[in-house]
């Protein structure tokens, strides 16, 4: 049997509220919330899965501004370990209000109502990397080397 990791991006974005955009979406036959996320595409840059995926499952174009880290989880409904590389993003602006298949909405909320949703969040690591953002933790962007982008 092969192992086939997981790569994926999720992407923190704050309004000058003080509120995180977040996306509510069906996985697993139920409804859950999420940080803008998804996995890396074949010869894909990750700054631009960063955009991509942000832009298909909110309507948002962003701009990456840090690089948080990269954190594993083990999905205890499928048992599929992803990788995720969780980036920092400045909000453009709003330029469409269609979304991926599977979105229910783009939502801004704050960080009190984010942990409101307990059971509802996709998992542990959309509270964890909001949490890492707020306490400072910040990489520049060429910390991860990316072939593509060279």
């Amino acid at each position: 049997m092969t192992w086939t990791p997981h790569a994926t991006v999720a992407v923190i974005v704050e309004d000058q509220e003080g509120r995180f955009l977040v996306v509510e979406e069906f996985s697993g036959g139920r409804v859950v919330f999420n940080q803008p996320a998804g996995h890396i595409e074949e010869d894909e840059a990750i700054l631009d899965a960063v955009r991509r995926e942000t832009l298909e499952e909110t309507g948002w174009k962003v701009e990456p501004e840090h690089f948080l880290g990269v954190y594993t989880y083990k999905a205890p409904a499928n048992g599929i370990t992803y990788y995720r590389f969780c980036y920092s993003a400045r909000a453009l602006k709003h330029v469409t209000d269609e979304l991926d298949t599977g979105i229910i909405a783009a939502h801004w909320l704050n960080l009190d109502d984010i942990r409101k949703l307990g059971a509802k969040l996709r998992s542990p690591l959309v509270i964890e990397c909001i949490e890492d953002y707020r306490n400072g933790r910040r990489y520049p962007l060429d910390v991860v080397v990316d072939a593509q982008t060279q």
